[in-house]
């Protein structure tokens, strides 16, 4: 004699997978703003590129940063405000460690090239690959659609050592390995 089970739909007992929601931008550069504070040290020269989610994100800092402009705090001040590559190369003269703060240009994905040359395959190089990050609020990095981010320095031994997968910040203590390519 067979034995027959009455159908129990599952769900009632599984408890669905769980995804966190989504911050709204103005709390997820918050949110960003934090990590980068907790990841600032003393001594270190910071270069912030141009737009409007690196402008908050400086502001929430506490630094006044140029809206369109690069540029380079240390010890929780701005030493250049919208600085020419010269400017940053100066800076980095100095010896100092540094780290560049960057996001990509809207709805394009492109990290550096377009829109802040001044941060130049020279800069570049003196800082080195693992110095640079990327910041983004999670919805823009979606409305990506899935396509890579990108360089376009003008150095293609520059644009190849870019390339690769990238840690993008998108929250507090939270981020995406993101393709970037040439």
């Amino acid at each position: 004699m067979d034995i027959v089970y009455p159908y129990i739909p599952l769900q009632r007992y599984v408890q669905g997978v769980k995804s966190p929601s989504q911050l709204s931008e103005p709390a997820a550069l918050e949110a960003i703003a934090e990590d980068l504070a907790e990841r600032m040290k003393p001594g270190w020269l910071y270069i912030f590129g141009p737009g409007s989610t690196t402008h908050t994100i400086a502001a929430q800092l506490g630094f006044e940063k140029t809206l369109l402009g690069v540029d380079a705090a240390l010890d929780s001040k701005i030493v250049a405000a919208d600085a020419s590559e010269s400017d940053l190369l100066r800076l980095l003269e100095s010896g100092k460690p540094a780290e560049i703060i960057v996001t990509p240009i809207g709805g394009q994905g492109c990290i550096f090239g377009r829109g802040n040359q001044q941060i130049s395959p020279a800069v570049i190089r003196k800082v080195g690959r693992a110095h640079v990050h990327v910041v983004n609020a999670p919805e823009k990095i979606q409305a990506l659609g899935g396509q890579p981010l990108w360089s376009d320095t003008g150095d293609r031994a520059v644009d190849e050592m870019l390339s690769g997968y990238m840690p993008v910040i998108t929250g507090y203590k939270e981020s995406v390995m993101y393709k970037v390519t040439v």
